[in-house]
C-alpha cells in the first residue's frame, strides 16, 4: 500500500516530486553491498510515498545505478522520477570524466544500461568543469533531451555565478536549461543561503539538498572523545577534513551538537528529525535527499517526514549557526581549482 507524502513542484517544470528524495549513494560497495537488501530498501521508500530517486554513475563505480535499476524492474519505473549524474572519473582514461560532449554522450548510454531504462528524468552535471565551455556541455545535454533519452537537466554543487552563466547561455544559444540545482545544505552548511538559493529562486530552479544530516554529524552519532560507530561513514573516511581531523571546525561541531540536542529536545523531536526538517523549511528547497544504508535508517528518516519547526526553534538554530555560514568549509563540496593550485592564481 503506497502512502501519501507531500509533493512539491520541481522548479518551473510542473513535475511533482516527494519532499524526501531517496539518495542511493550508500547502496553498493560504498555502503550496503547486499543488492537484494538495497532493492527492499528502495521498495520500502516507494511504498512510503517517495517518488524521487537520485543516484550517480560514480557511486560504487556504477553499482548504485545497477541496484536502482533492479528495484525499478517489473513495472515500477513509470511511477518514479529518476535522477542520475555525470562528471566524476569512471576509469583511468582521462577522457572518461568531466563535462565534455564526448564523455556525456558516451556515459549516458552506460547509465541507461545500468539503470535498465530507456530514459532518465533528470540528468545532472555532478560538478563544474572549469576546462569545458558550458555551451559545449549544454549543447550535448540538449541533444539528449531532444533525442528523448533525457527529460530534464540539472546541476549539482555549482556556485551561483556558474548557474547564472548556464542560464544565460541556454537563453542566448537556444539550449535546454538547468531546471534544478543539487547543493550541500544543512544546519552546519548554510553558505548557500546568501547567494545560491536566492539565485535558484530568481531563475525558477528547484533545489534538491544533499547531505541534510551533514554526513551523519547531525544524527548525533559522533561525539567528542568517542570512537565513531564501526559501520559509520565517519569510521570509513577516518581522519578526513570533514570528519575526525582535529581542527577548530570539527571541534566546534562537537560543541554545537550538544546545543542542538537541547533545541531538539525542546521541540519534541530527535536531532536527526530537527536537521531534516530545518532543510525542508527553506522556501527555496524542493526536496531533501535521504541516503539510508539500512532499513532501520530509512524507517527513522521516514518517521520525521512530517516534522515542522516553528519560528522560535528556527531562531535558536540561527543563533548557533548564523544564516549564510558554514561551520566547516570542507562541507561545501566544491571549490574552484584556482583555490587549490597556486599556479592558477599567480603570474
Amino acid at each position: 500500500m503506497v502512502r501519501a507524502m507531500e509533493l512539491r513542484t520541481l522548479g518551473g517544470t510542473g513535475v511533482r516530486v516527494s519532499k524526501l528524495c531517496f539518495g542511493a549513494m550508500m547502496l553498493g560497495a560504498w555502503g550496503n553491498r547486499d543488492h537484494d537488501d538495497g532493492v527492499r530498501i528502495i521498495h520500502a521508500a516507494l511504498d512510503a510515498g517517495i517518488n524521487f530517486l537520485d543516484t550517480a554513475d560514480v557511486y560504487s563505480d556504477g553499482e548504485s545505478e545497477e541496484i536502482v535499476g533492479k528495484a525499478l524492474a517489473g513495472g515500477r519505473r513509470d511511477d518514479v522520477v529518476l535522477a542520475t549524474k555525470v562528471h566524476a572519473p569512471m576509469g583511468k582514461d582521462p577522457n572518461m570524466a568531466g563535462n565534455s560532449r564526448r564523455w556525456i554522450i558516451r556515459e549516458v548510454e552506460n547509465s541507461l544500461r545500468r539503470l535498465g531504462t530507456d530514459w532518465i528524468d533528470l540528468y545532472q552535471i555532478h560538478r563544474p568543469d572549469p576546462h569545458i565551455d558550458i555551451d559545449e556541455t549544454l549543447g550535448a545535454l540538449t541533444d539528449l533531451v531532444r533525442s528523448g533519452k533525457v527529460r530534464y537537466l540539472g546541476s549539482s554543487t555549482f556556485p551561483a555565478e556558474q548557474i547564472v552563466e548556464a542560464q544565460w547561455v541556454a537563453a542566448r544559444r537556444n539550449r535546454e536549461r538547468f531546471v534544478c540545482e543539487q547543493p550541500p545544505y544543512s544546519i552546519f552548511a548554510r553558505r548557500i543561503e546568501g547567494d545560491l538559493l536566492p539565485t535558484c529562486q530568481r531563475h525558477r530552479m528547484g533545489v534538491i539538498a544533499w547531505s541534510p544530516l551533514n554526513g551523519g554529524w547531525l544524527t548525533g552519532k559522533y561525539r567528542q572523545g568517542a570512537e565513531p560507530p564501526p559501520d559509520s561513514r565517519g569510521a570509513r573516511m577516518g581522519n578526513s577534513s570533514r570528519f575526525f581531523a582535529d581542527t577548530p571546525e570539527n571541534r566546534r561541531k562537537y560543541d554545537l551538537i550538544e546545543e542542538l540536542d537541547k533545541i531538539a529536545s525542546d521541540a519534541g523531536v530527535s536531532l536527526t528529525h530537527l536537521a531534516q526538517a530545518f532543510v525542508l523549511e527553506h522556501p527555496a528547497v524542493t526536496s531533501a535527499i535521504i541516503g539510508p544504508r539500512t532499513m532501520d535508517q530509512l524507517t527513522d528518516l521516514l518517521a520525521g517526514a512530517d516534522v515542522r519547526l516553528d519560528d522560535a526553534i528556527l531562531d535558536r538554530i540561527d543563533e548557533l549557526v548564523p544564516p549564510g555560514t558554514d561551520v566547516n568549509p570542507a562541507d561545501h563540496g566544491w571549490d574552484h581549482p584556482a583555490l587549490q593550485d597556486a599556479s592558477l592564481r599567480r603570474r
